[in-house]
């Protein structure tokens, strides 16, 4: 009997940790902080940034750091992060899932690294970037050019 509630107890705080592991990414992201992705982090030459370049990269709260798209922003104006997830997009072709998504990404398939990355797909709908015309399958938005003359 008290193995089986330690299991359930170990289980449940583990769900807890992922919960715990994508809020804190997410606050990263919203506050502008570099290292909030663990990969990104990992990938950030061990650490060490330069006084100069950490400063750049804060921003206050409640910036806005994807902004909602319209005619004539680039996808320049995004964070990394974002403008590689649109390019996996526009490598498959058609809608995705957040998980196919993850892998291409290179960031695997668990579920801390794939419920982050659907936030991140979310925030990108929200703001215009992306479609997500049947649940859990995500797609670029289809813009029909228009000519001036």
């Amino acid at each position: 009997m008290e193995i089986a509630e330690l299991t359930e107890l170990l289980s449940a705080a583990e769900e807890r940790l992922v919960f715990l592991r994508i809020t804190r990414e997410t606050v990263g992201e919203s506050l502008g902080d570099p290292t909030s992705d663990p990969q990104e982090a990992a990938e950030t030459d061990e650490g060490q940034v330069s006084a100069a370049v950490e400063e750049e990269n804060r921003s206050p709260i409640g910036v806005v750091t994807v902004p909602a798209w319209r005619p004539g922003l680039d996808v320049s104006v995004l964070p990394v992060a974002y403008r590689d997830i649109l390019e996996v997009l526009a490598d498959a072709g058609g809608p995705t899932r957040a998980r196919q998504i993850s892998i291409a990404l290179g960031r695997g398939e668990g579920a801390s690294k794939v419920e982050s990355l659907r936030v991140k797909l979310k925030r990108l709908v929200e703001r215009g970037w992306l479609s997500e015309d049947s649940t859990g399958l995500f797609a670029l938005v289809s813009r029909a050019k228009t000519s001036g003359g």
